[in-house]
Protein backbone atom coordinates (compact mmCIF):
# COMPACT_ATOMS: atom_id res chain seq x y z
CA UNK A 1 0.00 0.00 0.00
CA UNK A 2 1.40 3.22 -0.49
CA UNK A 3 2.12 6.30 1.48
CA UNK A 4 -0.70 8.55 2.80
CA UNK A 5 0.83 12.17 3.00
CA UNK A 6 -2.40 13.58 2.50
CA UNK A 7 -4.73 11.60 5.35
CA UNK A 8 -7.16 10.01 3.41
CA UNK A 9 -6.64 5.94 4.15
CA UNK A 10 -9.79 4.01 5.04
CA UNK A 11 -12.08 7.01 4.07
CA UNK A 12 -14.53 7.63 1.01
CA UNK A 13 -13.89 10.37 -1.25
CA UNK A 14 -15.26 12.16 -4.40
CA UNK A 15 -12.32 13.33 -6.83
CA UNK A 16 -13.11 16.41 -8.74
CA UNK A 17 -12.44 14.91 -12.16
CA UNK A 18 -10.87 16.88 -15.92
CA UNK A 19 -10.53 14.01 -17.50
CA UNK A 20 -7.14 14.93 -17.65
CA UNK A 21 -3.63 13.21 -16.66
CA UNK A 22 -3.21 15.74 -12.44
CA UNK A 23 -7.10 14.17 -11.92
CA UNK A 24 -6.20 10.97 -12.54
CA UNK A 25 -2.86 10.85 -10.91
CA UNK A 26 -4.46 12.51 -7.89
CA UNK A 27 -7.31 9.62 -7.83
CA UNK A 28 -4.30 7.19 -8.14
CA UNK A 29 -2.22 8.01 -5.39
CA UNK A 30 -5.74 8.11 -3.37
CA UNK A 31 -6.80 4.78 -4.13
CA UNK A 32 -3.35 3.29 -3.65
CA UNK A 33 -3.15 4.88 -0.12
CA UNK A 34 -6.45 2.68 0.76
CA UNK A 35 -9.07 5.18 -0.02
CA UNK A 36 -12.57 4.35 -1.78
CA UNK A 37 -13.57 6.43 -4.45
CA UNK A 38 -17.51 6.89 -4.03
CA UNK A 39 -18.02 9.39 -7.66
CA UNK A 40 -16.00 11.23 -9.72
CA UNK A 41 -17.27 15.26 -9.78
CA UNK A 42 -16.87 17.09 -13.23
CA UNK A 43 -18.99 20.49 -14.05
CA UNK A 44 -19.62 20.76 -17.73
CA UNK A 45 -20.21 23.96 -19.76
CA UNK A 46 -23.76 25.26 -19.74
CA UNK A 47 -25.14 23.11 -22.36
CA UNK A 48 -23.94 19.76 -20.27
CA UNK A 49 -22.11 18.78 -23.67
CA UNK A 50 -18.46 19.44 -22.85
CA UNK A 51 -16.56 19.67 -20.01
CA UNK A 52 -15.41 23.40 -18.93
CA UNK A 53 -11.61 23.35 -19.01
CA UNK A 54 -10.93 20.29 -21.27
CA UNK A 55 -13.66 20.84 -23.82
CA UNK A 56 -14.02 17.24 -23.95
CA UNK A 57 -17.44 15.85 -24.66
CA UNK A 58 -19.30 14.12 -21.89
CA UNK A 59 -19.77 11.14 -23.66
CA UNK A 60 -15.93 10.51 -22.72
CA UNK A 61 -15.89 11.45 -19.45
CA UNK A 62 -18.81 8.80 -19.03
CA UNK A 63 -16.50 6.15 -20.60
CA UNK A 64 -13.68 7.21 -18.33
CA UNK A 65 -16.19 6.81 -15.76
CA UNK A 66 -17.18 3.75 -16.76
CA UNK A 67 -14.29 1.98 -16.97
CA UNK A 68 -12.95 3.09 -13.69
CA UNK A 69 -16.08 1.87 -12.20
CA UNK A 70 -16.75 5.18 -10.04
CA UNK A 71 -20.03 6.79 -10.94
CA UNK A 72 -20.26 10.09 -12.06
CA UNK A 73 -22.01 13.41 -10.50
CA UNK A 74 -22.03 16.42 -13.24
CA UNK A 75 -23.41 20.04 -13.28
CA UNK A 76 -23.44 22.55 -15.98
CA UNK A 77 -22.57 25.98 -15.48
CA UNK A 78 -21.18 29.18 -17.24
CA UNK A 79 -18.08 30.41 -15.33
CA UNK A 80 -19.69 33.00 -13.82
CA UNK A 81 -21.85 30.35 -12.06
CA UNK A 82 -19.45 28.04 -11.64
CA UNK A 83 -18.41 28.01 -8.05
CA UNK A 84 -22.63 27.77 -7.38
CA UNK A 85 -22.45 24.80 -9.20
CA UNK A 86 -19.87 23.23 -7.90
CA UNK A 87 -21.47 23.93 -4.23
CA UNK A 88 -24.44 22.50 -5.37
CA UNK A 89 -23.02 18.75 -6.34
CA UNK A 90 -20.80 19.04 -3.08
CA UNK A 91 -23.95 19.62 -1.31
CA UNK A 92 -25.35 15.87 -2.53
CA UNK A 93 -22.02 14.35 -2.14
CA UNK A 94 -22.18 15.63 1.44
CA UNK A 95 -25.36 14.76 1.73
CA UNK A 96 -24.99 10.62 0.88
CA UNK A 97 -22.32 10.65 3.58
CA UNK A 98 -19.32 11.24 1.55
CA UNK A 99 -16.82 14.11 3.87
CA UNK A 100 -13.51 13.71 1.85
CA UNK A 101 -12.48 15.55 -1.69
CA UNK A 102 -9.38 14.49 -3.77
CA UNK A 103 -8.20 17.50 -6.33
CA UNK A 104 -4.96 17.25 -8.62
CA UNK A 105 -3.35 20.68 -7.89
CA UNK A 106 0.15 21.17 -7.81
CA UNK A 107 1.55 24.04 -6.20
CA UNK A 108 -0.99 27.19 -7.34
CA UNK A 109 -1.96 28.20 -4.44
CA UNK A 110 -5.53 30.55 -4.97
CA UNK A 111 -6.57 26.84 -6.54
CA UNK A 112 -6.05 25.46 -3.19
CA UNK A 113 -7.52 28.37 -1.22
CA UNK A 114 -10.41 27.85 -3.20
CA UNK A 115 -10.89 23.84 -3.12
CA UNK A 116 -11.04 24.19 0.71
CA UNK A 117 -13.04 27.47 1.06
CA UNK A 118 -15.87 25.81 -0.90
CA UNK A 119 -15.70 21.92 0.30
CA UNK A 120 -15.19 23.75 4.01
CA UNK A 121 -18.70 25.28 3.49
CA UNK A 122 -19.90 21.89 2.52
CA UNK A 123 -18.26 20.29 5.78
CA UNK A 124 -15.80 18.47 3.35
CA UNK A 125 -11.98 18.20 4.05
CA UNK A 126 -10.53 18.22 0.54
CA UNK A 127 -7.07 16.50 -0.04
CA UNK A 128 -4.42 17.32 -2.84
CA UNK A 129 -2.39 14.47 -2.91
CA UNK A 130 0.07 15.79 -5.70
CA UNK A 131 0.83 19.49 -3.83
CA UNK A 132 4.45 19.89 -3.71
CA UNK A 133 5.50 17.51 -6.57
CA UNK A 134 8.16 18.40 -8.73
CA UNK A 135 6.62 18.48 -12.24
CA UNK A 136 8.98 15.74 -13.80
CA UNK A 137 8.95 13.31 -11.11
CA UNK A 138 4.80 13.51 -11.14
CA UNK A 139 5.24 12.53 -15.21
CA UNK A 140 7.60 10.02 -14.25
CA UNK A 141 5.04 8.40 -12.16
CA UNK A 142 1.85 9.07 -14.49
CA UNK A 143 3.90 7.25 -17.64
CA UNK A 144 5.80 4.91 -15.20
CA UNK A 145 2.25 3.72 -13.44
CA UNK A 146 1.09 2.94 -17.44
CA UNK A 147 -0.89 5.73 -17.84
CA UNK A 148 -2.19 7.04 -21.33
CA UNK A 149 -2.75 9.82 -22.01
CA UNK A 150 -3.45 12.34 -24.94
CA UNK A 151 -2.75 16.54 -25.75
CA UNK A 152 -6.39 17.69 -26.31
CA UNK A 153 -5.72 21.61 -26.01
CA UNK A 154 -2.97 24.23 -26.05
CA UNK A 155 -2.83 27.81 -25.40
CA UNK A 156 -2.27 29.53 -28.38
CA UNK A 157 0.53 31.94 -27.48
CA UNK A 158 2.47 29.11 -25.61
CA UNK A 159 2.54 25.41 -27.41
CA UNK A 160 1.69 24.69 -31.34
CA UNK A 161 -0.80 22.72 -32.78
CA UNK A 162 1.40 20.09 -33.74
CA UNK A 163 1.00 18.90 -29.91
CA UNK A 164 -2.56 18.50 -30.39
CA UNK A 165 -2.87 14.05 -30.18
CA UNK A 166 0.58 13.68 -29.00
CA UNK A 167 0.75 11.09 -26.56
CA UNK A 168 2.26 12.28 -22.99
CA UNK A 169 5.34 10.23 -23.17
CA UNK A 170 9.34 11.60 -22.54
CA UNK A 171 9.49 13.09 -26.46
CA UNK A 172 6.13 15.05 -26.16
CA UNK A 173 7.29 16.48 -22.29
CA UNK A 174 10.98 17.55 -23.85
CA UNK A 175 9.19 19.09 -26.42
CA UNK A 176 6.41 21.03 -23.91
CA UNK A 177 9.97 21.99 -22.19
CA UNK A 178 11.71 23.07 -24.94
CA UNK A 179 8.93 25.61 -26.08
CA UNK A 180 9.19 27.25 -22.63
CA UNK A 181 5.69 25.72 -21.61
CA UNK A 182 5.17 24.55 -17.77
CA UNK A 183 5.97 20.89 -17.99
CA UNK A 184 2.33 19.90 -16.23
CA UNK A 185 0.47 23.00 -17.64
CA UNK A 186 -0.69 23.73 -14.35
CA UNK A 187 -1.58 27.38 -15.56
CA UNK A 188 -3.67 26.22 -18.54
CA UNK A 189 -0.75 25.54 -21.12
CA UNK A 190 -2.04 22.41 -22.30
CA UNK A 191 -4.88 19.86 -21.54
CA UNK A 192 -4.91 16.10 -21.51
CA UNK A 193 -7.60 13.07 -21.44
CA UNK A 194 -6.78 9.87 -20.14
CA UNK A 195 -7.29 6.61 -21.84
CA UNK A 196 -5.84 4.05 -20.22
CA UNK A 197 -3.88 2.65 -16.90
CA UNK A 198 -3.83 0.52 -14.21
CA UNK A 199 -7.03 1.40 -12.67
CA UNK A 200 -8.88 1.40 -15.88
CA UNK A 201 -10.63 -1.91 -16.60
CA UNK A 202 -10.77 -1.31 -20.28
CA UNK A 203 -8.55 0.94 -22.28
CA UNK A 204 -10.48 3.85 -24.05
CA UNK A 205 -9.90 4.63 -27.95
CA UNK A 206 -10.05 7.85 -29.63
CA UNK A 207 -10.17 9.47 -32.63
CA UNK A 208 -9.39 13.05 -33.93
CA UNK A 209 -12.52 14.31 -35.03
CA UNK A 210 -11.86 18.13 -35.59
CA UNK A 211 -9.99 21.48 -34.03
CA UNK A 212 -11.69 24.24 -32.60
CA UNK A 213 -10.14 27.57 -31.64
CA UNK A 214 -11.77 29.05 -28.62
CA UNK A 215 -10.63 31.63 -26.27
CA UNK A 216 -6.98 31.37 -27.01
CA UNK A 217 -6.56 27.75 -27.07
CA UNK A 218 -6.74 25.39 -29.76
CA UNK A 219 -8.69 21.97 -28.89
CA UNK A 220 -8.48 19.00 -30.82
CA UNK A 221 -12.77 17.44 -30.82
CA UNK A 222 -12.42 13.48 -29.97
CA UNK A 223 -14.89 11.05 -30.45
CA UNK A 224 -15.22 7.74 -27.86
CA UNK A 225 -14.68 4.86 -30.86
Amino acid sequence: MAEDPSGIRGREFFCSWSGGKDSCLALYRAISSGARPRCLLTILAEDGRRTMSHWLPVEFIEAQARSLGVPLVTRSATWESYEAAFSDALAEIAAGGTKDGVFGDIDIAEHREWVERVCGSAGIAAHEPLWGGERSALLDEFIGAGFKAKIVAVRDDILGREFLGREIDRSAIEGIAAAGADLSGERGEYHTAVTDGPIFAFPLRIEAAAEHARNGYRFLDVKVS
